[in-house]
């Protein structure tokens, strides 16, 4: 039984180069058994895709809604997993996290109410590095 905190991405496919790059920055926390991290790519050929990604999102310690116009423009990111995530936050079973990948007003979005990441909710992509 692992011990590692269970952390699921929700995404649009079309922020999928950025997940990449977090998923990047958090392998040393991966290869150490500190985490294990999961998104919709994980999914083997012949799975239920809807299934797989309900499963994951109600195991999940951490969910981190990675924020951009693509993510809340998505009926799928914004109507299922965030809707879901919240409700799971709300019951505290599970830590929501956003982060902000790209500027845009997300404020009026019902995470609006949490801190977000990076420093000052600062877009990723707006950093020099």
């Amino acid at each position: 039984m692992s011990n590692a905190v269970k952390v699921f991405f929700s995404y649009s496919h079309k922020d999928e180069a950025l997940r990449d790059e977090l998923a990047n920055h958090l392998s040393m926390m991966k290869r150490q058994g500190v985490i294990e991290a999961w998104h919709d790519r994980e999914i083997s050929a012949g799975s239920e895709w809807a299934n797989a990604i309900d499963d994951n999102l109600e195991v999940a310690d951490i969910i981190l809604l990675l924020v951009s116009a693509n993510f809340l423009a998505s009926d799928y990111c914004y109507d299922k997993e965030m809707t879901r995530a919240m409700e799971r936050h709300e019951t505290r079973e599970t830590r929501v996290i956003p982060v902000i990948l790209k500027p845009t007003d997300w404020n009026g979005a019902p995470f609006g109410k949490l801190q977000a990441l990076p420093k000052n909710a600062k877009p990723v992509t707006t950093w020099t590095d």
